[in-house]
């Protein structure tokens, strides 16, 4: 039986596009009716993750409930979230509903492990993710090595995951950015895992050189497979 999606979305609204865009090019299909129905709320009024977490922010929980509430009411069969930092309040909003949620962070972890097994990921995301540890559970299970950029190399990557949702010019960015990841490689760093779904979007914007886990990806492709449809 074929099921549908529901995105609870708008973290930021980009990420949002670049999900259902990932969904749409991966689903083995050969006309419109071939592929998956899918719901989406982009919500652009949720309050900022990372701010929340770091404690100085109104809190998420109230409109991604909102979002979930949506989703379920038009009929969505598993739910999706393309947001990595807001899977550290996933439990809350999974206690809400029976509908499944399927977590980027074990799409993401089991990509890793398959992909580069035995080889040492870096883990590149928000200061939120870093802070709730929210990837250390998935990685260790998988049984995936990484490491973690240090402070300065995370504020680089918030002002570009921050120039993403805004839509400003990321090009002045690209020199720290690549140097953060030839640093990264000179630690250890054999690949990067893009935890935070801006950073898949300034990477193909960019032109960076990896190789590179896109956990958006991971999550349209898991999504796809879970709605008894085909991954091109």
């Amino acid at each position: 039986m074929k099921k549908s999606i529901g995105i609870v979305g708008g973290m930021g609204p980009l990420a949002t596009a670049d999900l259902f865009r990932k969904i749409v090019q991966s689903t083995k299909a050969e006309g419109d009716n071939g592929h998956i129905r899918v719901f989406m709320d982009c919500n652009p009024a949720i309050p900022d993750r990372t701010a929340a977490i770091l404690g100085g922010g109104v809190s998420p929980v109230p409109e991604m409930q909102a979002a979930v509430r949506s989703m379920i009411s038009c009929g969505a069969d598993v739910l999706v979230m393309p947001c990595n930092t807001a899977h550290h309040y996933l439990p809350q909003l999974q206690a809400m509903t029976d509908t499944p949620f399927i977590s980027i962070l074990e799409a993401t972890a089991a990509a890793c492990a398959a992909r580069f097994p035995r080889r040492t990921a870096a883990l590149l995301g928000t200061v939120g993710t870093y802070l709730t540890g929210i990837y250390d559970g998935p990685l260790r299970a998988a049984g995936v090595p990484y490491i973690i950029p240090d402070d300065a190399q995370r504020e680089t990557l918030m002002q570009v995951i921050y120039a993403v949702k805004a839509g400003a010019d990321m090009a002045p960015l690209k020199a720290d950015l690549e140097g953060l990841l030839n640093a990264l490689r000179q630690q250890g760093a054999e690949y990067f895992i893009l935890g935070c779904t801006e950073l898949p979007v300034a990477a193909e914007a960019l032109q960076l050189d990896g190789p590179f886990v896109d956990p958006t990806q991971e999550l349209a492709e898991a999504a796809i497979r879970r709605c008894g449809y085909e991954v091109l």
